[in-house]
């Protein structure tokens, strides 16, 4: 398999597992022509603004050494940066970036008792973000402290049940 194409299968399964242990059920999309990847969605909520919550997720995996001090900066193309800035969606949009070590062997460590994935995987909301001059590309910075979890979801999951964006 190509690397990248080994990449964006580990991000999605990644982010799978989280969804899981969060509650979560996964929504795919058959075609990303609006630079989301996969969606995740909860029912219940009765009572909230938004009954039955959902978020959406363009995913990006790099082996390469992104950190600086305490942020990531990740080259993003300008059209999945147009995609999901703004605030005029159903549902909130995030980049979730994952970052994995150059060797592919060390992504998944086997045990008797468990399995781990590596490493970690970090999110951003364009909401807010201004149009840009950049015609290819524009640098995103995306905080360390905004790792994504099993409760970064469902905290994620939560605030879109009341129309808020994380």
């Amino acid at each position: 398999m190509d690397p990248q194409k080994q990449k964006e299968q580990f991000n999605y399964a990644y982010v799978c597992a989280l969804a899981a242990q969060a509650g979560l059920n996964r929504v795919d999309a058959a075609v990303d022509d609006d630079s989301i990847d996969v969606s995740f969605k909860s029912k219940g909520y009765h009572g909230k603004p938004i009954r039955s919550p959902q978020i959406e997720f363009q995913l990006k995996c790099s082996s390469q050494d992104l950190v600086d001090g305490e942020m990531i900066k990740y080259s993003l193309s300008r059209k999945n940066y147009d995609d999901l800035r703004g605030s005029d969606f159903v549902a909130p949009r995030y980049l979730v970036v994952l970052l994995v070590p150059a060797d592919v062997n060390a992504w998944v460590m086997h045990e008797d008792d468990y399995i781990a994935l590596f490493n970690n995987c970090y999110w951003l909301s364009l909401r807010d973000a201004g149009p840009t001059e950049n015609e290819a590309q524009i640098t995103v910075h995306i905080p360390l402290a905004q790792r994504l979890t099993s409760a970064t979801l469902r905290e994620m999951i939560n605030r879109a049940s009341q129309g808020e964006w994380l």
